[in-house]
């Protein structure tokens, strides 16, 4: 790096990083976009903050997925709007059941590679049913697609950007998944007539992202080391992915009902018997054993009662031990 990197850079980000997650994007996700369209942020979180600033007014209603990731409603409250709770089934966001209690709804936010908490994956007809409402209704999709890298019972699957013709999709990626959360490096890929307004409310928020790490990471995807890096953990995190579903079946069995366990880098459990999963937390932390409940994901009375159990970070061979913990718990009165 020479002196000028020590200065304040674009408020977009780093051209040269930009061509790069451009390049990769339109090989790995197959979306449609150039360097002018994305956006490097401090991550999804404030991608979020700024799409919604950007898209949305006080009073306009958003569908979000229910059960669904708290942070993005956190969002959507702070800018004013009206959050709606769409339920999420086997083939993802039901678009119908969204219509049918908020056509006109301004946005929706999903994350349709793995859904966040439960797991799925977006259906084709889903993903076209989606695409055509937010065309039909001058509607913003924003897809958060968080870690959708990760697969293990089939290749990635497309982008809902790839799938949309009319640009109404705000697409939204991280590095802080594939590699570490304090990167804290993320991007926005914007809609060509939108890319004004985003950098508005950028340089109001933040004069610029930080340079050093969009130089490293330039690098590190144009010399190969990424999609290495990828192939690498892939394997890792489907040999403890399979090591903890096996685990719960054989110690938990009809107890739980595992969801999600195809993609990402958690699998969730949902409880049977009407065992109530913030109790069950709580209990389990008091022996080390973190837990993250299920219930608070949904708006209002939860469905389900369960846990949303990561296994990123998890050594293989503290799974089994870990879910006998869980078993022993599990059978606590």
């Amino acid at each position: 790096m020479d002196a000028h990197a020590f200065h304040y850079g674009d408020q977009m980000g780093s051209l040269a990083f930009r061509e790069t997650i451009a390049n990769y994007l339109k090989t790995a996700r197959s979306l449609h976009c150039e360097a002018e369209q994305v956006m490097i942020v401090g991550g999804s979180q404030q991608a979020l903050e700024i799409s919604a600033r950007v898209l949305l007014d006080a009073g306009n209603s958003v569908w979000v997925e229910q059960p669904g990731y708290r942070l993005a409603r956190d969002v959507f409250a702070l800018t004013g709007c009206h959050p709606v709770a769409v339920p999420v089934d086997n083939e993802g966001l039901d678009v119908a059941a969204g219509i049918k209690q908020c056509r006109k709804a301004r946005a929706a936010f999903v994350t349709p590679s793995h859904q966040f908490p439960l797991g799925v994956t977006m259906s084709a007809s889903r993903r076209l049913q989606l695409v055509d409402w937010a065309q039909n209704s001058g509607s913003w999709i924003i897809e958060d697609d968080y870690d959708s890298e990760f697969r293990y019972e089939s290749l990635p699957i497309a982008s809902l950007q790839g799938l949309d013709s009319n640009s109404r999709v705000i697409y939204i990626g991280t590095f802080s998944k594939v590699l570490f959360p304090s990167l804290r490096v993320g991007y926005i890929v914007i809609p060509s007539d939108l890319v004004e307004r985003f950098h508005a409310i950028r340089q109001v928020m933040d004069l610029s992202p930080p340079r050093f790490y969009q130089e490293v990471l330039s690098d590190f995807i144009r010399e190969g080391h990424f999609a290495r890096h990828i192939r690498r953990m892939r394997v890792h995190y489907g040999e403890l992915r399979s090591a903890l579903v096996l685990s719960l079946s054989r110690e938990l069995g009809p107890l739980v009902e595992v969801l999600g366990d195809e993609a990402g880098m958690h699998v969730a459990v949902a409880l049977q018997n009407g065992r109530r999963d913030l109790e069950i937390a709580e209990r389990a932390a008091r022996q080390n054993l973190s837990l993250w409940p299920l219930s608070p994901s949904y708006m209002g009375e939860a469905s389900r009662q369960g846990f949303i159990l990561g296994f990123g970070g998890t050594r293989l061979t503290e799974i089994p031990n870990a879910v006998r913990k869980l078993r022993n718990l599990l059978a606590m009165k």
